[in-house]
């Protein structure tokens, strides 16, 4: 994506030090635009559980390349494997729905373990952690060429009226390395010349709605509209949504779907109105050992204090406002599982597919046997 006319990734190797990865601070966005160096494994644990970096695809870079910031620090250890494996743990513990995660720990230190010498292995750790970076970005321009294809088929119904679009959360450019999933078809469908426009949800607590997809869509150029995450319904219900986009966290093998808390119900609202809803996603973000979702995908709790305050910008401060009376607790489930029956595609990279096994591992036969016994 464009910023001032200058084209960004999500997170990168510091041009003037390999040795160092630079991020995108997520938190201070949409007011500020920070770039931050990370230099240490533990530095790039505090990116990630802060969400500094979030989004599932970007979570999975985040690890691979903190794992080749593992790998240059355990250089300096006798036991190199046990060093990068407890650096993995450390990773995995940050975040537990996205399966991105542990994906691309896994994934690092397969290629690391394949390797004889510590030099051949931190080149591994730097030649997979690129790959992985490469891989989301180059997936999700797929997505959107899969997903124009859905959208233009809509838009044709419209007669030129603008196509209006329901998200949830932030599956965008933000949310990934480059391009997104949920707004990939999105910004496709917008510069190819269809008209678009997006209800974007405030997604409460953390608003990654009202801050990042707006944020971004306005960069792009995208009409868009910011709502309250309660007016989906309502706009469904006077026919002004025509599809719902959303991303995910972990699909199951089955097509149930982990996203952010407040999707399920948007897929209610979805099916009760017979607009069509579809969840974008790249292949790192199944979960092909796990079938039934509501059972198997662990949900993350977060702070309550997420709830209990709303925060913002005022002449150039971050301020805190609690919301809630003091003594009230409160709870931060993070997630929810929308289950497959629910969903009417998924768009990954390889095309759309329904949401159910046989249509998922026919797109993927290379993992068809995973979870079968």
């Amino acid at each position: 994506m464009k910023i001032d006319g200058r084209h960004y990734r999500t997170i990168w190797l510091k041009e003037t030090d390999p040795r160092v990865v630079q991020i995108i601070d997520q938190n201070v966005l949409p007011h500020r635009f920070e770039i931050r160096d990370i230099a240490t494994v533990a530095e790039m644990v505090v990116a990630i559980r802060e969400m500094q970096v979030r989004g599932a695809g970007l979570i999975g870079a985040a690890a691979g390349y903190g794992m080749y910031l593992a790998a240059l620090e355990a250089g300096r250890e006798h036991d190199f494997d046990s060093a990068v494996f407890h650096a993995g743990d450390l990773l995995k513990a940050t975040r537990p729905t996205a399966v991105n995660l542990a994906w691309a720990v896994g994934r690092q230190l397969g290629a690391m373990g394949s390797e004889i010498t510590v030099e051949r292995k931190i080149a591994a750790a730097l030649r997979t952690a690129l790959e992985i970076a490469d891989e989301d970005a180059d997936y999700c321009r797929r997505i959107g060429m899969h997903g124009l294809r859905i959208l233009r088929r809509l838009a044709k119904k419209k007669n030129g009226a603008p196509l209006n679009i329901l998200t949830h959360c932030n599956a965008g450019w933000l949310a990934f390395v480059d391009y997104g999933s949920a707004t990939a078809p999105v910004y496709a469908a917008h510069d190819s010349g269809i008209p678009v426009h997006v209800w974007v949800d405030e997604t409460r607590p953390r608003n990654q709605g009202a801050k990042l997809t707006a944020w971004e869509l306005g960069r792009h150029g995208v009409p868009h509209t910011v709502i309250a995450d309660n007016a989906g319904g309502h706009l469904m219900q006077h026919g002004l949504v025509d599809l719902v986009i959303v991303g995910t966290d972990r699909t199951t093998r089955t097509g149930d779907v982990a996203n952010k808390i407040g999707t399920y119900l948007k897929a209610l609202a979805a099916r009760d109105n017979r607009v069509p809803f579809y969840v974008a996603l790249p292949s790192s973000s199944f979960d092909w050992s796990m079938r039934d979702g509501l059972k198997e995908i662990p949900i993350e709790e977060r702070s309550a204090r997420e709830v209990k305050y709303a925060d913002g910008w005022h002449a150039g401060e971050h301020l805190e406002i609690r919301v809630t009376p003091e003594n009230s607790p409160a709870a931060n489930f993070g997630f929810d599982v929308t289950p497959r029956h629910l969903v009417t595609g998924l768009i990954t990279e390889r095309g759309v597919c329904k949401a159910n096994e046989q249509a998922i591992c026919r797109l993927f036969p290379e993992y068809s046997t995973i979870g079968n016994g």
